[in-house]
């Protein structure tokens, strides 16, 4: 698996011919396409978007399997999704402002191995405080500015940190990681 940064909360995700884009900020070609929030840019009708997931339900679509659970952010609705892709479970928490998830929400996201946390909408140290409640063995950090990155590193008591250009991960790879902290530079 393959994952890249492309600013904001937009991530593109990728295993051989299959593609996952979340949050997209301009037209990336994936088979499917999740949204966090309708309140974003407008869902292009193009055959590049593939599959357009854009709020709660339980979807499957081409060995993609995905949870969406309704959260509320400051000035609208948000989608947090659970992805289970390559045998790995991946949970994107989108625009959250609120740290406090629905319980229901938080007994469905057990198991976390990859976890996408907004910094900026949260605060660092909210965003740090769920992000290990949430116990996954990668916290990936989003939507962050250079202090705001750098204070929810201090958190997870990362020093400097390396940032990486992509994650390329295999399951396997996830052995004895817990709450590794790994920033994916902007493409």
């Amino acid at each position: 698996m393959i994952i890249s940064y492309h600013g904001v909360e937009c991530f593109k995700i990728a295993q051989g011919d299959l593609s996952l884009v979340l949050n997209p900020t301009s037209k990336l070609s994936a088979d499917v396409t999740l949204f966090t929030s309708k309140s974003g840019l407008p869902i292009e009708a193009s055959a590049k978007a593939g599959f357009v997931i854009d709020g709660p339900g339980e979807y499957e679509n081409k060995d993609i399997f995905i949870k969406g659970f309704l959260s509320e952010a400051k000035d609208h609705l948000n989608t947090i999704y659970l992805i289970t892709f390559e045998g790995m479970k991946l949970c994107f928490l989108g625009a959250l402002s609120n740290p406090e998830l629905k319980s229901e929400t938080l007994e469905a996201i057990e198991d976390v191995d990859i976890l996408f946390v907004p910094v900026n909408t949260l605060g660092p140290a909210a965003a740090y405080k769920l992000a290990v409640s949430l116990e996954p063995a990668i916290i990936i950090p989003m939507d962050f500015d250079k202090t705001t990155l750098e204070q929810f590193k201090k958190e997870g008591g990362v020093k400097n940190g390396d940032t990486m250009d992509k994650l390329v991960i295999k399951k396997k790879d996830l052995e004895g990681k817990e709450g590794d902290i790994i920033v994916l530079k902007e493409e």
